[in-house]
């Protein structure tokens, strides 16, 4: 295998991060601030940041998205047969790689959750509590 498919395979996870963060900045933000009476913050933030706005109205999409390329980051990490070069310098590059991308999954996985939970979760248990 070449030093190139691992780097490959951390740029997937750097990708999964990334979009998993952008569903907890769309959505978790949003539930946050205005919980703490932040309403007006969120507010100008989204004037001053249009894009959030547009993550929010595709957050479906997003979250899918999101969800396939940490399942595709999994897969990768944790592929069977996944083995290391034998030459020790790609050995040793090969598994601090494998050791970072499984820091980043789990960062990843964490924020996803995250984002979800305020999503689609926060509000229906929170009426479903006050009910």
């Amino acid at each position: 295998m070449s030093s190139d498919s691992y780097d490959k395979g951390q740029s997937i996870t750097w990708l999964a991060l990334f979009t998993s963060l952008s569903t907890l900045i769309c959505c978790g933000l949003l539930i946050v601030l205005v919980s703490l009476g932040l309403g007006a913050t969120y507010a100008s933030l989204t004037d001053s940041v249009p894009f959030l706005v547009t993550l929010g109205k595709y957050k479906a999409v997003t979250f899918t998205v999101a969800g396939i390329l940490i399942s595709l980051s999994l897969w990768l990490a944790y592929r069977p047969g996944r083995s290391c070069p034998t030459d020790p310098q790609l050995a040793a590059k090969c598994q601090r790689i494998h050791v970072w991308n499984k820091r980043l999954l789990i960062l990843a996985g964490i924020a996803w959750c995250l984002g979800f939970f305020a999503a689609y979760l926060a509000l229906p248990l929170q009426i479903w509590l006050e009910a």
